[in-house]
């Protein structure tokens, strides 16, 4: 999934610093306007992901025409890859129940399978097919 948000830059003496609007708290910073792309870049997708990790949707995105910078600011397009990001980054785990066949249940209990191992593995293969293909 990939995400746009609309960014405030402000320089400074020791750099930039970043705010993205739509995402609350959300501030980064960095030493050169690059550094800063990059570190807000990273802010405004852990910010997310949290989000996305609860449950919640991802905030809808500002028009970048209706952000107003305070005086010496301005205003740029950060672009999130929440897929990568939450491939390299996300760990919150939730629990899900199954149901299998018994006879299936002891094979795999026999040979001391990870049900939740298998599980995730697959899934992570069913995933990256589905994301190849678009």
């Amino acid at each position: 999934m990939q995400l746009t948000y609309p960014a405030i830059f402000y320089e400074g003496e020791g750099g930039y610093a970043v705010e993205v609007p739509d995402l609350p708290g959300c501030t980064s910073g960095g030493a050169t306007l690059a550094e800063a792309i990059i570190m807000g870049t990273d802010a405004a997708s852990g910010w997310v992901l949290t989000e996305l990790e609860d449950g919640k949707p991802a905030p809808k995105a500002s028009s970048i025409k209706k952000i107003h910078p305070e005086k010496g600011g301005f205003v740029s397009m950060l672009v999130l890859d929440m897929d990568a990001y939450a491939e390299k980054y996300g760990n919150k785990a939730v629990r899900k129940n199954l149901t299998i066949p018994a006879w299936l249940n002891t094979f795999a209990e026999e040979r001391h399978v990870n049900f939740s191992q298998v599980l995730q593995d697959s899934l992570t293969v069913l995933y990256r097919q589905e994301i190849a293909a678009s």
